[in-house]
C-alpha cells in the first residue's frame, strides 16, 4: 500500500512508511528503502509455520515475552505499566513484575459511566500481582481540559476518541514514572478483535444464508433505535455504532464486513466532496499474501489501524507529557513467532488471543481476565450530547466547516440533528469531523 500525499495550503506532505528510512546523502537524491517489511514476515511464516503442540508454544511465547519485556525494563530512570486489566496489558504487567524485585508501578484510568469503566478490573490484575497501583476516575470536565490540547498533542487530524483517556493517563504516569511499557499489539497480532472472531465464527454461517434472509436479518438490527442499544447491551460501549455496522456488513461478504467495520463513512464522498476510495485495492494486495479472509484482516490493521491510529495514539500522547511508552508486544521476534501459529492457536472456543490468555493464565487466574472484550472507549457520544455540546455545535457549524470548505456542511447538519436528538449514534462521524475542523482552526498551513 502507498501513503498518498496530504495538501496542506497547497504544499504536499507524505508521512515516512513504517519500517523505512529516508537517506539524504549531500548533492544526491533523497532514497527512501525497506528495513522491515511485515509482508516478508507473512511470506516467511507461511512458508515455515510452527508445528509444534500448543503446550510447546505456550513455552515458547512465554520465553518469548519474557525476554522482550525484560530488554525494555533496562532505563536508567523510573518504569512503570499501563494496566487496563485487558489480556495485553495485564500479560505485560505480569512478566513484567516476575522480573522485578519490586513492585511495578500501575496507571489505569476508569469512567463513572457504566459499560466504560475498566478500572475494577486493573485493580484485582493489580493487587494479585502485587504491584504498586494508581488510578484515576475520569471526569467529562477533564475531558474538557485536555480536549483543546488534542491538535497541538497531536500536530494532525486524529480522531480516535481515546486519545483524550490516553493523554490523561499519560500525564498521571508521568508524575511518578519516565518509561511506562504498553500491551498495544497483542490483538493484531494474536486475533484479538471482535471482527476476527465473528468473520471466523457466525459470520461465516451467516455469508452461506441466501441474500434475501440475510437482508432481512440486517433490516431487522438496523431498525432498532440507537437509544435503546444501551439498554439491551450495557456492557458494550457504544453497542448501537457497532450494531450499525455489523447490520450493514451481514448482506456482504468478507471485504464488505471489513469495510464496514473500520470505516465510519460507508460513503466518503458524501462528507467531503470529490473524495475517492482505494479500499479494494488495499484488500486485494492483502489477499496475494493472505488467502484466508480473517489473516488478511489481521495484517492490513497492522498496516494501517495499528501503525496509524493505536501506536501513533499513545505515542503522540506520552511524548506529549516527556514520558517514554515501550511496547513489548512489538518485539520483531515477537511478531514474527506470531505469524508462524495456526489460527486454531488465536481463535479457540469463540475468544481471540487463544494463545497469549495460555501464557497469561501461567500469572493471572483465568476468572480475572475472562469477560467480553471492552476495548478502550470513552462516552464521547454522550458527551457530545450534554457537556461538550457547545463546543463540538461551533465546529460543527456551516460557517466554520464552510470557512475551510473541506466537508459537506449538510451532511454534517444531518448528522448532528439525529445525534443530539438521540435518534442516532453518529459519535463515530461528528468526532472525525470535529478532529479535522479542529485541527484546520490551529493550524499554521491555513
Amino acid at each position: 500500500m502507498t501513503i498518498k500525499p496530504v495538501l496542506y495550503g497547497g504544499m504536499a506532505a507524505r508521512k515516512l512508511e513504517a519500517g523505512h528510512l529516508l537517506e539524504i546523502s549531500p548533492g544526491g537524491a533523497p532514497e527512501l528503502r525497506a528495513w522491515w517489511r511485515l509482508a516478508d514476515v507473512v511470506r516467511a511464516a507461511h512458508a515455515a509455520p510452527f508445528a509444534g503442540s500448543e503446550a510447546e508454544a505456550v513455552e515458547a511465547l512465554d520465553d518469548l515475552l519474557r525476554d522482550a519485556v525484560r530488554r525494555r525494563m533496562v532505563a536508567d530512570v523510573p518504569l512503570g505499566a499501563f494496566l487496563s486489566g485487558g489480556v495485553d496489558s495485564s500479560t505485560v504487567t505480569a512478566l513484567m513484575q516476575a522480573q522485578s524485585d519490586r513492585p511495578v508501578k500501575t496507571f489505569t484510568i476508569g469512567f463513572r459511566q457504566s459499560g466504560y469503566d475498566e478500572a475494577r478490573h486493573a485493580r484485582a490484575v493489580a493487587a494479585h500481582l502485587g504491584t504498586e497501583h494508581h488510578e484515576l476516575i475520569l471526569t467529562p470536565e477533564e475531558a474538557r481540559e485536555v480536549i483543546p490540547k488534542l491538535p497541538q498533542i497531536y500536530d494532525e487530524p486524529f480522531a480516535d476518541a481515546s486519545q483524550i483517556p490516553t493523554w490523561l493517563v499519560s500525564r498521571m504516569t508521568r508524575e511518578q514514572v519516565t518509561v511506562a511499557l504498553s500491551g498495544d499489539g497483542g490483538d493484531e497480532l494474536f486475533a484479538g478483535y471482535n471482527r476476527y472472531i465473528e468473520a471466523a465464527g457466525r459470520l461465516r454461517r451467516i455469508w452461506a444464508l441466501p441474500g434475501p434472509v440475510r437482508r432481512v436479518l440486517a433490516g431487522g438490527l438496523g431498525a432498532v433505535p440507537a437509544r435503546l442499544w444501551p439498554h439491551l447491551m450495557p456492557s458494550l460501549p457504544q453497542a448501537g455504532e457497532k450494531a450499525r455496522k455489523f447490520a450493514a456488513a451481514i448482506g456482504a461478504g468478507p471485504q464488505d464486513f471489513y469495510r464496514h467495520v473500520v470505516s465510519a463513512w460507508a460513503a466518503p464522498e458524501d462528507v467531503v466532496p470529490g473524495a475517492r476510495e482505494t479500499w479494494g485495492s488495499a484488500w486485494d494486495e492483502a489477499g496475494a499474501l493472505c488467502p484466508d479472509p480473517v489473516e488478511r484482516m489481521q495484517y492490513l490493521d497492522a498496516m494501517t489501524y495499528l501503525a496509524d491510529d493505536i501506536l501513533t495514539k499513545v505515542d503522540r500522547a506520552s511524548m506529549a507529557v516527556s514520558l517514554e511508552a515501550r511496547v513489548p508486544l512489538m518485539d520483531h521476534r515477537v511478531a514474527e513467532f506470531a505469524w508462524s501459529l495456526p489460527m486454531g492457536m488465536k481463535l479457540a472456543g469463540g475468544q481471540g488471543k487463544h494463545l497469549l490468555r495460555q501464557v497469561l493464565y501461567k500469572y493471572v487466574p483465568r476468572g480475572m481476565i475472562e469477560r467480553p472484550k471492552q476495548g478502550f472507549a470513552v462516552p464521547i457520544g454522550d458527551w457530545l450530547r450534554a457537556p461538550l455540546r457547545d463546543w463540538a455545535g461551533d465546529l460543527l457549524s456551516g460557517a466554520a466547516l464552510r470557512r475551510h470548505d473541506l466537508v459537506s456542511p449538510r451532511a454534517v447538519e444531518t448528522l448532528w440533528s439525529e445525534h443530539r436528538s438521540g435518534k442516532k449514534d453518529h459519535s463515530a462521524r461528528l468526532w472525525a469531523v470535529i478532529n479535522l475542523q479542529a485541527f484546520l482552526e490551529r493550524s499554521p498551513f491555513e
